[in-house]
């Protein structure tokens, strides 16, 4: 069978390698001139199988509450907004609440935990290098009532057989030498001993190349302008370099899955929340994180990947707004000296980095079929695209090959939204 697989960050690349396994003829369009040049591109580094929620839950409106007192919140929301980021707020606040964030961090788990297995499934297939560690991740906490909501999420990680410890500050000390500086300050962590770490485009590379290897074609440079329908069914995809036909096709487009989807009657609730990176090169090792850090009070990851530190974090909603804003850098900055102030090389030449990570208003991602019989989506993955894509890439392969995936899709696929499954008539 002929699949199109329509955008290469990590998502894309993955499907598409998993498409090529099961002895499809694939072809994955990409505007960019390369796999994983955006979202996928300086993400936090991160492979969070334990440390998967989502950002709607109890306590995150009296946060934003505080953020905005203290002027220096993780989330900024540009005042004038759109009727888009109005939408994805309310929809957002309405899974604000003790049993929607527990349905939806479950479905999260569930997809993170076969991710994983998905993962070791490709490094048995062939040896490559993306600066991998598996020595777990460290979860801080500052204060004994973030120990105390602790608690919900270990209950939760426990259904799914999640790996997790908690820790005293000189047991986080011992795991992560470099916290010593800041052990006056810490009340403990959490330990996902499972978790990996890893560079996010190194690893799509290597994959790239697999793909390649193994006879999928990429098309770089090419704008894709709209999917044609015909009697319920995609006929082709219409681009800048002519029309491109298959017998199905998956839309891993990150933030601009909606605008293209929008164009055939589709209403998905992707939003472009932007997300922020610095890279920083390691002055000392012993000053410098094992692995990942995760500090849940400012919203950061700051994640070891070789000889440098990436330091991730923020969530602004501006739209499609791509300018770097100085404002993060600092509190990107603000939080590596915070907890890790002996650990990065000072210089004025910083890697600053800016993605736009396509966040469903619940949390879980987008995948599976649609109203059209051969379209399918894989995409809406947040801030775990990386964590999440081996298991998405296979989960997608499995059911546009027809077999019986080996997980449930409940929660992860567009039912969940009344609104996405009807089909605008007036599209054009």
């Amino acid at each position: 069978m002929k699949v199109v697989v329509l955008g290469a960050g990590v998502i894309g690349t993955t499907s598409a390698y998993f498409l090529a396994k099961q002895g499809h003829e694939v072809t994955v369009i990409e505007r960019q001139n390369s796999v994983a040049m955006e979202t996928s591109h300086a993400n936090a580094g991160c492979l969070s199988y334990g440390f998967t929620s989502p950002w709607a839950g109890p306590g995150l409106p009296l946060s934003i509450l505080k953020w905005t007192l203290t002027g220096r919140s993780p989330l900024i929301i540009n005042p004038n907004m759109s009727i888009e980021t109005v939408k994805f707020l309310y929809r957002m606040y309405k899974n604000c609440n003790a049993r929607s964030y527990e349905v939806n961090k479950s479905r999260m788990l569930r997809l993170a935990k076969y991710s994983q297995k998905a993962l070791i499934e490709i490094e048995s297939d062939f040896d490559f290098n993306y600066d991998q560690r598996k020595q777990g991740s460290l979860q801080l906490f500052w204060d004994t009532k973030e120990i105390e909501k602790s608690n919900r999420d270990i209950a939760i990680l426990e259904k799914f057989n999640i790996k997790s410890k908690l820790l005293s500050t000189e047991d986080c000390v011992k795991t992560e030498p470099g916290l010593k500086y800041v052990k006056n300050k810490l009340a403990g962590g959490i330990q996902f001993k499972d978790d990996f770490t890893g560079n996010c485009y190194m690893f799509s590379n290597e994959i790239y190349k697999k793909c390649v290897e193994i006879g999928v074609n990429f098309e770089f440079n090419t704008d894709i302008k709209s999917i044609q329908i015909n009697n319920n069914k995609v006929s082709s995809v219409s681009t800048n370099r002519g029309e491109f036909n298959a017998d199905a096709y998956s839309v891993s487009l990150g933030s601009y899955s909606s605008r293209i989807l929008s164009k055939i009657g589709i209403q998905t609730p992707i939003y472009p929340v932007k997300g922020y990176s610095i890279t920083l090169p390691v002055l000392n090792d012993g000053d410098a994180p094992q692995s990942t850090i995760m500090d849940e009070k400012n919203k950061i990851a700051i994640t070891r990947l070789g000889d440098t530190i990436r330091v991730a974090g923020m969530a602004h909603l501006t739209d499609f707004d791509k300018n770097l804003r100085t404002k993060s850098l600092d509190s990107l900055m603000r939080g590596i000296d915070l907890i890790f102030p002996k650990s990065y090389v000072s210089s004025e030449d910083v890697k600053f980095w800016t993605g736009f990570r396509p966040s469903t208003p619940d949390g879980p991602p987008i995948i599976g079929p649609t109203p059209f019989a051969n379209l399918f989506l894989n995409t809406g993955h947040g801030t775990l695209g990386w964590t999440m894509s081996a298991g998405s890439g296979k989960l997608i392969a499995n059911l546009i090959s027809g077999i019986n995936p080996d997980i449930s899709t409940e929660g992860i696929d567009m039912s969940r939204y009344s609104f996405a499954n009807k089909i605008r008539k007036n599209h054009g």
